[in-house]
C-alpha cells in the first residue's frame, strides 16, 4: 500500500485486550496522524495504559492494528518495535546497574542512532553519561527512558504517563522535550496532567470502561467544562491528575 503524507501513521480498529483472561480493553478504535501529539485520556482504571500495551502486543489482544498501512496485530512485540514503534513505559524501567550511556546504547537499533538529537534534548544526561542510572532522580530516569525511545528514527512513539510523580519543574522539562520530539515523530500519549495535555496535544481520545467514548480536538475538549467534567471527572482549566 502506498502511503501519503496525510495518511494516519497508526490505525487501531476494535482493539480488545485481556490479562490472564480479565478483559482490560473492550473496544478501542483510534487513529494517529503522521504529526503532533494525540492524547489518550480517561478516569482511573479505564484501560489507557492497557491500550498502549495491547498495541505493542505486551498483553493478549485482538483487533486490527495498522502501522503505516501494514497490519501489525499478528506480530510479536520485538517485530513491532523493529518496524519503528518506540515505547516509553509508565514506570521508566531503566537498567539501574548500567550507566546512562549504556542504557541508551542498548536501545539503539540502527547503525545511525540519533545521538545529536538526544544530546540536544537532554544536556543533563550528557553530563551524567557515566553515572549509574539507579542513582538518578526520578525525573532524570524519565529523561533516560525518553532518550532510549528517541535515539531511534521511529514512525511513532507510545508514551505512557511521562510526568507521573515528578516535581513541577521536571514536569516542565519533560513537556519541553516531548514538544520538541513531536516535531520529528508523532506521539500517542497517555498523560495525567491536563496542563501538559493542553500544552502538547492536538487531538484527544477519551476511554471509559475500555471503550472510546469521545474523539476530537484536545483544546476544544479541555475548554468545555461540562464535557471535561462528565468524561474525566475534572475541570479542564485546572491542573489535574487523571490516572491510569
Amino acid at each position: 500500500m502506498t502511503m501519503t503524507d496525510s495518511d494516519p501513521v497508526l490505525v487501531v480498529e476494535h482493539l480488545a485486550g485481556d490479562i490472564d483472561g480479565q478483559q482490560v480493553v473492550e473496544d478501542v478504535s483510534l487513529t494517529v496522524p503522521p504529526y503532533g501529539v494525540t492524547a489518550i485520556l480517561g478516569r482511573n482504571g479505564v484501560g489507557k495504559t492497557s491500550t498502549l500495551r495491547s498495541i505493542l502486543g505486551l498483553i493478549h489482544r485482538t483487533g486490527d492494528i495498522r502501522l503505516a498501512g501494514e497490519r501489525i496485530d499478528r506480530l510479536p512485540t520485538y517485530k513491532i518495535v523493529q518496524r519503528g514503534v518506540g515505547y516509553v513505559p509508565e514506570d521508566r524501567e531503566v537498567f539501574s546497574k548500567l550507566t546512562v550511556a549504556e542504557n541508551i546504547r542498548l536501545a539503539e537499533r540502527t547503525a545511525h542512532p540519533r545521538r545529536d538529537l538526544v544530546d540536544a534534548l537532554f544536556p543533563d544526561l550528557v553530563a551524567r553519561r557515566d553515572q549509574m542510572a539507579g542513582t538518578l532522580s526520578g525525573g532524570q530516569q524519565q529523561m533516560v527512558s525518553l532518550a532510549r525511545a528517541l535515539i531511534n528514527d521511529n514512525q511513532i512513539l507510545l508514551v505512557d504517563e511521562p510526568t507521573k510523580g515528578l516535581a513541577p519543574r521536571v514536569v516542565n522539562e519533560v513537556a519541553e522535550a516531548l514538544q520538541e520530539a513531536a516535531k520529528t515523530v508523532p506521539i500517542l500519549l497517555v498523560e495525567q496532567n491536563l496542563d501538559v495535555v493542553r500544552r502538547l496535544a492536538d487531538a484527544a481520545v477519551v476511554i471509559e470502561s475500555g471503550r472510546v467514548v469521545h474523539t476530537g480536538d484536545a483544546t476544544a475538549l479541555l475548554d468545555d467544562e461540562e464535557l471535561t467534567t462528565r468524561l474525566l471527572g475534572v475541570h479542564g482549566e485546572t491542573t489535574s491528575e487523571v490516572t491510569r
